[in-house]
């Protein structure tokens, strides 16, 4: 689990500039075995956020727990119960892949070190390259060696910044599908990303940060509060008379016409559709078919912080 309350940090700009407030009282409740994806853009303080929460840096307000460890007192404990996959992960590129797993499984006290080493190169697709020096490795093929490298000491949360970035489609999936297999083992993980369409698919709850937490809820919850359950309705021609047909129901709430697209917010599509096709079809227009609007998480994401931005 990871809890905050009122977390914040400032850094000290110097003598002749302003001081920096990267995070601003941010509150936090991730559940164990959630994934949590953590969206901002540049410069939000996500990647800040996380150094706090691993204990790297410490705050300079409010109080935060990371399996059940508190930050600032257990410093310590918290180290060894976190992994992390940071945006540039650094190796030992003149040590083979194994031996680079090897030091790092030594330095976390696993007691089965070869046994972890094998299991995670074979996991990840790099048991036939564990000889080779992980500097000859594609940026994927080290991206995959940083997550095997953070997930060798089975901790009990897993901070991962940016993990498939710049890999090819084939990379990206496979770590997705990794990702997928850590949250059905229970562990926690915090997602960093830019990949809107990952977090997407890949995380139960959603937190859109900028310095301070501007919405947190699940993907789903998220598009339905902002924009509401649409329905477009196609029709084989339409007139700009239609949105005013249209408005007469008391259950739409919005209406727009673009081409032959009618689309309209509907409380309750399941009650409501079939009175707005009879309505269509009884005023002598032909409904082609008819579909509920999906927005994406990226709809959601532009929306606030363009809000954000406004104010």
């Amino acid at each position: 689990m990871i809890r905050t309350e009122g977390l914040s940090k400032t850094f000290d700009g110097g003598k002749k500039q302003p001081a920096i407030q990267a995070v601003k009282g941010l509150d936090l409740d991730i559940q164990q075995g959630e994934v949590f994806g953590f969206l901002g853009p540049n410069g939000a303080g996500k990647t800040t956020t996380v150094r706090m929460l691993c204990a790297l840096i410490g705050p300079t307000a409010g109080r935060a727990w990371v399996n059940s460890y508190e930050v600032g007192q257990q410093n310590q404990q918290i180290r060894a119960s976190v992994g992390i996959l940071t945006e540039q992960p650094g190796m030992y590129d003149r040590l083979s892949a194994e031996k680079n797993l090897t030091i790092y499984a030594k330095l976390y006290g696993v007691k089965d070190v070869l046994g972890q080493v094998e299991k995670y190169l074979r996991m990840l697709g790099l048991w036939e390259r564990r000889k080779d020096p992980a500097g000859s490795f594609s940026k994927g093929m080290k991206q995959k060696l940083a997550i095997a490298r953070a997930i060798l000491h089975e901790p009990a949360t897993l901070f991962l910044d940016e993990p498939t970035a710049g890999l090819d489609p084939e990379a990206a999936k496979l770590v997705r599908d990794f990702i997928e297999d850590l949250e059905t083992e229970g562990r926690t993980i915090f997602l960093c990303t830019h990949n809107l369409d990952e977090a997407d698919r890949l995380c139960s709850k959603i937190g859109i940060f900028r310095q301070h937490l501007i919405k947190v809820d699940t993907p789903s919850r998220m598009k339905t509060a902002i924009f509401g359950r649409q329905v477009e309705f196609r029709l084989k021609q339409t007139d700009a008379s239609l949105l005013d047909f249209v408005k007469r129901f008391d259950f739409v709430k919005q209406a727009a016409l673009e081409d032959n697209r009618l689309i309209l917010g509907l409380d309750d599509p399941e009650e409501s559709n079939p009175l707005v096709v009879k309505a269509l079809v009884q005023a002598g227009l032909a409904v082609q078919f008819v579909s509920e609007v999906r927005h994406s998480l990226e709809d959601v994401y532009l929306s606030l912080i363009s809000d954000e931005n406004d104010r």
